[in-house]
């Protein structure tokens, strides 16, 4: 049973698959009318970038482990960079930050607004925040992460964020629960 569209209704799009926020009676419903629970209702972080807001998804279904650990240090605060090796993208150096996190699910290639959690292996921890077409690399090579957040809101100020740290130096960026 699909619910209509009211007009106070916030929609947020992964990959073709719609959330409806319904503010009016302050719960989620799926666009297939079910009712998200309150779990689901935390799927969202919102993200701060040099006064430009975004709100990701958290990609619970790819990264559990990740998302959980990563949720678990909210509300992180740090300084965004301009990726010397990765091309469009941003990153976090997290130093020998260790959350236990593992590979999940890795990739090197992520589309704009994919962000990438990459633990400490013979590179140091850290978060790739992609803002263009990027291969996320270090001085030794190829690197790989974990897709822990998808930016469902604001996409349209990514490449903003790459003008930021390009041309601005480092950006403060926060990380916190949204809902």
């Amino acid at each position: 049973m699909n619910y209509p569209l009211p007009v106070f209704a916030k929609v947020y799009e992964n990959k073709g698959d719609q959330i409806l926020c319904f503010h009016a009676d302050l719960n989620l419903y799926h666009s297939k009318g079910v009712r998200l629970t309150v779990q689901e209702c935390f799927d969202f972080v919102r993200i701060v970038v040099g006064g430009l807001r975004f709100t990701a998804l958290l990609e619970r279904a790819l990264s559990p482990i990740t998302c959980n650990r990563f949720c678990a240090i909210l509300p992180f605060r740090a300084k965004l960079l301009q990726a010397r090796w990765s091309g469009e993208a941003a990153w976090i150096p997290l130093g020998n930050l260790d959350l236990g996190v593992v590979p999940e699910s890795v990739t090197s290639t992520p589309e704009p607004g994919e962000i990438l959690f990459h633990p400490a292996d013979h590179s140091e921890c850290e978060i790739l925040f992609p803002y263009g077409k990027c291969t996320f690399r270090c001085e030794d090579g190829e690197l790989t992460g974990n897709r822990f957040l998808t930016i469902v809101e604001g996409w349209e100020h990514l490449a903003r964020v790459g003008e930021l740290v390009l041309w601005q130096g480092s950006q403060d960026i926060e990380f916190s629960l949204a809902g």
